[in-house]
């Protein structure tokens, strides 16, 4: 349709449109392509450029033709008129020799001039060139807020990057710890109730999204897998967010006692939604490993420091915790008012312990 359009357009019209596009097209294009290093988008904007230099060489080439005729024509032209002239001569002779014909009447004049039409070589005016040339910017001018208006418009999910998702866990079989628990979360369901699309905003970063969320059924070290310990844990580019919730029979204010034994500081003790609970800082543990030599992992090194909430899974404290840990790269910590709205958020879908 818009190659028809086009091909109804005037010369003088269409060609200065298709360059302007052209050209502004293959700028566009050729600086995206240097910018985000897109050899396809590369090859793109070559095309466009060169489309765009071939109609210029085209307007440029009938420019000269209109302004400076064919020496070939000029000659003919030439000849043409040498010949005209004499027969003109001839018939000025031949004329001046018989005598003028007497005036024809009134009324036979009026029907000679009627019947008279236009000469066959007389050109005649294109009473249609300002029309098409406005019907050409009409229609390139809702193209062009077509393409203005799309982006606005239409969704913009190919361009724009998706949150992560939590990987569903349905087909994994849960370990018998799972089995012997009285109503045990699973690492889906903390995962699904962590990786909140408010979950950035409590952070402090709404610009940012979840580079990876994912939950896991584990159990709790030396316990020998007889203690349930899922985990999620959500990844951003500033900061990451741990929750685990452990069913043993450790209440928080052991716990908070057998902190000060440990590496834990800033310890401080408080009650979140009616629940003991504790606050503790202490530092996470990193390794690498290198594929190149076979996947054998480096030594064990001190990470970043981690700041913890932990709070009892009942409010009778009988035992079992969940703990909220944030920390990041940069080993910059929010303040703990963040960890207390992560948990408010939280803890409602981790059910309470039942009384055993």
């Amino acid at each position: 349709m818009l190659g028809f359009l086009l091909r109804l357009l005037p010369f003088w019209v269409r060609e200065p449109l298709l360059i302007a596009v052209g050209s502004v097209l293959g700028v566009r294009i050729m600086y995206l392509a240097v910018h985000d290093h897109d050899r396809v988008a590369a090859g793109l904007g070559v095309v466009f450029l060169v489309f765009t230099a071939i109609r210029v060489h085209a307007v440029i080439r009938a420019l000269r033709a209109r302004r400076n005729p064919s020496p070939a024509a000029s000659a003919d032209g030439a000849a043409v008129d040498a010949v005209a002239q004499a027969q003109a001569q001839a018939q000025d002779q031949a004329q001046a020799q018989v005598p003028p014909p007497a005036p024809a009447p009134a009324k036979d004049q009026a029907q000679a001039q009627v019947g008279t039409g236009p000469r066959p070589g007389t050109p005649e005016k294109d009473h249609n060139a300002w029309g098409q040339a406005v019907a050409a910017l009409a229609v390139f001018g809702a193209l062009a807020a077509a393409v203005w208006v799309a982006p606005r418009v239409m969704p913009s999910d190919v361009n724009t990057p998706q949150p992560a998702s939590c990987s569903s866990g349905e087909h994994e079989e849960l370990p018998k710890a799972y089995q012997q628990t009285p109503e045990p979360v699973t690492g889906e369901e903390l995962c699904k109730a962590l990786n909140r699309p408010d979950l950035a905003t409590l952070l402090g970063t709404p610009g940012e999204i979840a580079i990876s969320a994912s939950g896991t059924n584990n159990t709790a070290p030396l316990t020998d897998e007889k203690v349930a310990q899922p985990e999620a844990e959500v990844t951003f580019d500033t900061y990451t967010v741990n929750v685990s919730a452990t069913y043993n029979h450790l209440s928080t204010d052991q716990y908070a006692k057998l902190m000060k034994f440990g590496d834990e500081t800033d310890i401080r003790t408080l009650a979140v939604v009616g629940r003991p609970a504790v606050f503790s800082s202490a530092h996470t543990m990193q390794f690498e490993i290198d594929l190149r030599s076979g996947g054998s992992g480096g030594p064990v090194e001190q990470g970043p420091l981690a700041r913890t909430l932990t709070v009892a899974l009942d409010s009778k404290d009988r035992g079992g915790y969940c703990d909220i840990a944030v920390w990041s790269k940069s080993g910059a910590l929010p303040d703990d008012s963040v960890l207390l709205d992560i948990a408010g958020r939280v803890l409602p879908t981790i059910p309470e312990r039942p009384v055993r």
